[in-house]
């Protein structure tokens, strides 16, 4: 699964993939609401299931949604 990944991540590595969100956003409002709405479903859908207790679901909301942006072959919501 994609959790494990996430471990190589440091705070100035999430730092400049949340900057990259919010300049390619057209409003920073709107690209900050929907990280937050992402990283409540995915507390909710990873409650049960708790593989990485150590990544927040906001750092992996932008961690993918980066991803996502940098790599269009990912199908993401």
């Amino acid at each position: 699964m994609l959790h494990k990944r996430y471990h190589q991540f440091d705070s100035s590595q999430i730092m400049h993939r949340a900057e990259e969100l919010i300049s390619a956003a057209s409003n920073r409002y709107r690209i900050t609401v929907q990280v937050a709405n992402r990283a409540k479903r995915r507390r909710y859908e990873d409650f049960e299931n708790i593989d990485d207790p150590m990544m927040k679901p906001v750092l992996r909301a932008i961690i993918e949604m980066s991803d996502e942006l940098t790599q269009p072959e990912i199908i993401g919501d």
